[in-house]
């Protein structure tokens, strides 16, 4: 199981997937060049969103898909201080009544 965690320290946004820098795939979709962000619905949480399901997924296109629903219903809630998730969190979102009814309606 991945262990996904998000720190600031002052301006900076870090996040690591088990200890590692999370990659930002800006080779996907470059929402965000300055970084990742949470706790809100812009860019940088767009980029934090897509980065966080390349990785949980292993699958690109499933990633792009999906990560505009969960960056409104995971990251924009997470706290600004810092946060950590697991794969089976981020499965269980994913399996949410909520994100399912919103990409089920986008079709």
């Amino acid at each position: 199981m991945r262990r996904y965690e998000g720190r600031r320290e002052g301006y900076v946004a870090d996040v690591f997937v088990d200890n590692r820098p999370l990659n930002p795939r800006l080779d996907l979709w470059n929402h965000s060049p300055t970084g990742f962000e949470w706790g809100y619905g812009g860019s940088g949480p767009s980029q934090l969103a897509l980065a966080l399901l390349a990785d949980h997924f292993g699958d690109d296109q499933k990633a792009v898909e999906l990560h505009h629903y969960f960056k409104w219903e995971v990251v924009a809630k997470l706290p600004k201080r810092g946060w950590t998730l697991t794969s089976e969190q981020i499965t269980q979102a994913l399996e949410s009544t909520a994100i399912q009814q919103t990409r089920a309606e986008a079709v």
